[in-house]
């Protein structure tokens, strides 16, 4: 499977520098990025959403927010998300975890799971369903559990992952490793 278009052939030079960073950070050669040079605006800006979101912030841990990325990847079901964002689960979720973020077992199944762990988990699939919905109590729950700046960082995550299945599928982009 391709994309529906393919990458120009000539990549201006400031984005080729920014290829190379991507290159660097993951160590491949991705497609998306290299679409977006047909749009250098669209480039930049989403290089630098990418690079401005939090990977972890005070409370939220790396381990958290991962979960909620690929929460989002699998609610979305974006096969690219998926595999860029489940990348290295093993070092910080059991295989209970991950089925339970997949959707394969109710998230209460499983005891290794926190309460915030959980509820970052439901709010990150709330967020990337449509139309969005909220009830009083989950917003109740939330508030009681995160503080401002936490649910501010839970909702920009979820909203980069989204922001980039959406692009990614829209563009017909294969999942790629």
């Amino acid at each position: 499977m391709t994309a529906f278009i393919a990458p120009p052939r000539r990549i201006p030079i400031p984005l080729r520098f920014g290829l190379w960073i991507v290159h660097r950070r993951t160590g491949a050669d991705l497609l998306p990025p290299r679409l977006l040079a047909w749009y250098p605006r669209a480039a930049i800006s989403s290089a630098v959403l990418e690079a401005l979101i939090a990977h972890r912030d005070r409370a939220l841990t790396e381990r958290i927010l991962t979960m909620v990325r690929m929460a989002v990847s699998f609610t979305a079901s974006c096969p690219f998300c998926i595999g860029m964002n489940s990348k290295g689960w093993e070092k910080l979720l059991t295989p209970e975890e991950l089925a339970a973020i997949q959707g394969q077992r109710p998230l209460d199944s499983v005891a290794s799971l926190t309460g915030r762990e959980r509820l970052a988990i439901e709010y990150a699939r709330l967020a990337s369903r449509t139309p969005l919905a909220f009830s009083p109590e989950f917003g109740e729950r939330l508030t009681s559990t995160f503080t401002e700046r936490e649910i501010v960082v839970l909702a920009t995550t979820s909203a980069q992952v989204n922001y980039w299945a959406r692009l990614i599928q829209a563009m017909g982009c294969p999942a790629q490793g």
